[in-house]
């Protein structure tokens, strides 16, 4: 009997030690990668702002400015049949712009709309509050719509990084067109 003890009390402390030397990630592994997942869209959203040199929005303080009044134009960089039409923001205007970065002015990617057409859009006051939008965090074609307001020499450049997912995340009121 104290043989059997004996080989259970070894069995369980061999159990113990082995338990309490495996790494924290073997139990919290899906917290930890994920945290992974989420550290690696911050610095990629941090490195797109400092590339764009534009400032960053959430989707309450965005509401804020809306219900404040406060004058400015919304972007919506999603395709117009896809997306924009569906819903959007209310207020905003569509002009598309791709998902990878747009480091020179492709009219081929813009839907054959050129620079002048953006510069249309974006108006003559370069102080003008511009807020760009598409989808998505990982979405960059807001980001390519907030850099190159920037590149045209608007100074007032937000780009909403959540997009219509966060805004529709916020049960905010949504437009389309019919």
């Amino acid at each position: 009997m104290k043989a059997n003890q004996h080989k259970l009390s070894f069995v369980l402390v061999f159990l113990m030690i082995s338990f309490l030397s495996l790494p924290a990630h073997a139990f919290l592994g899906g917290k930890f990668k994920q945290e992974v997942e989420k550290e690696k869209g911050a610095v990629k959203l941090v490195q797109e702002v400092q590339r764009g040199g534009y400032d960053l929005v959430t989707a309450e303080e965005l509401k804020l400015w809306q219900d404040q009044k406060k004058q400015m134009l919304l972007v919506d960089t999603m395709p117009y049949g896809e997306s924009y039409k569906k819903e959007h923001v209310p207020g905003a205007a569509q002009f598309l712009f791709p998902i990878p970065e747009m480091e020179t002015w492709d009219a081929a990617q813009t839907d054959q709309k050129t620079r002048e057409a953006f510069t249309d859009l974006l108006g003559p006051d370069k102080e003008r509050l511009i807020v760009v939008y598409c989808g998505f965090v990982k979405c960059t074609r807001s980001h390519n719509g907030a850099m190159w307001a920037k590149r045209l020499g608007y100074k007032n450049v937000y780009r909403f990084a959540g997009g219509i997912y966060a805004w529709k995340g916020m049960d905010y009121p949504i437009e389309s067109e019919k």
